[in-house]
């Protein structure tokens, strides 16, 4: 990860430097407390229409304030480090979101889209612990924003090294489908139906932000990459009072697949990246970490059920990153409640 020095100081005229994020990347800057000042003012921080820390903090934030900005893209999170080089320099941390032809800062700012802050705990919280660094994190889901990140020396501090690093998940351009998908129908026979596949018989979806859309909430935009490959649409029916257990067998386990599946009425037509709402919908992909007591194989699996009418059941077979061949065995298992 290159570290790139921004070192210019905020002037009179308020410039500061913009800084460039790459979508599903880390970058890095150094910089520096004494190319910032202090802001005598805060209480912009408190005011209901800011809410980014209380006056009862005040104290972490009153060193030097070193301004940044940058943009966050539609689809994505943001993740915002500080890392103090002296590792007992105190440092504090806020950022902020609002409309990309937005100049105000602070003390001046009179209401943002949303500013999160981190600065040194006065007591230790149970479960959790804190070192030198200091964190926040913002999220766009339909829009961009412009971000102003502050790194801020706490009980006074005005001198001291960083280094400032930002983690963009999502942020990819959008482009229109480049290929039509079509759907094959499934009928269930007994207890467990059984179909045979292979990823290159589907077709590229580009444009995933209907999977992150409140109404369908299938799978967050911080995690389209694992959806990047073909997709391989299949159509069934749930009947009423039952349990379907599906899931993706790919015959090569080396291989990275991707699994979703939503509910809609039985006349519902409408299919990715179209789809503008469903009863709900299940994805599964492999995980970016860990998770305690759980264990993940090359399958992948989802679970959706019916209680007092029957439903069409849509479901995507994907490969992740780009994946556009591979055989595989998707299993369609019923329960009867």
């Amino acid at each position: 990860m290159l570290i790139t020095s921004v070192a210019f100081a905020q002037n009179r005229n308020n410039q500061i430097p913009v800084l460039k994020v790459q979508p599903n990347s880390t970058v890095a800057y150094s910089g520096n407390l004494a190319n910032g000042k202090q802001i005598a003012d805060l209480s912009w921080a408190a005011n209901s229409s800011v809410a980014c820390f209380p006056a009862t903090k005040n104290q972490k934030f009153s060193g030097n304030h070193v301004f940044y900005t940058t943009t966050i893209p539609k689809r994505s999170e943001m993740f915002i480090k500080v890392i103090p080089k002296n590792k007992k320099q105190n440092f504090s941390l806020y950022a902020y979101q609002v409309g990309a032809a937005n100049n105000q800062l602070p003390p001046n700012l009179s209401s943002c889209v949303t500013c999160e802050a981190d600065y040194k705990w006065d007591y230790k919280r149970r479960g959790k612990t804190q070192d030198h660094t200091r964190q926040v994190h913002l999220n766009a889901i339909n829009n961009p924003y412009k971000v102003v990140i502050v790194v801020v020396g706490a009980e006074g501090l005005t001198s001291g090294d960083f280094t400032l690093e930002i983690k963009l998940n999502g942020g990819e351009e959008m482009i229109a489908m480049t290929s039509e998908v079509k759907v094959t129908k499934i009928i269930t026979k007994g207890a467990i139906t059984t179909v045979n596949g292979n990823l290159n018989k589907g077709g590229l979806i580009q444009d995933l932000s209907w999977a992150a859309n409140s109404s369908v909430a299938c799978f967050p935009a911080t995690q389209n990459k694992k959806f990047r490959g073909n997709h391989v649409l299949y159509e069934t029916t749930i009947p009423k009072y039952s349990e379907m257990f599906i899931k993706v067998i790919p015959k090569n386990k080396n291989q990275n697949f991707s699994l979703y599946a939503y509910q809609v009425g039985i006349n519902n037509e409408q299919l990715p990246p179209k789809l503008s709402s469903c009863v709900t919908c299940e994805a599964d992909y492999k995980w970016d970490r860990k998770w305690r007591g759980k264990t993940q194989d090359h399958t992948r699996k989802v679970r959706v059920n019916a209680i007092n009418r029957s439903y069409k059941i849509v479901i995507g077979v994907v490969g992740a990153e780009g994946v556009t061949e591979g055989d595989f065995d998707l299993e369609i298992e019923i329960k009867k409640r």
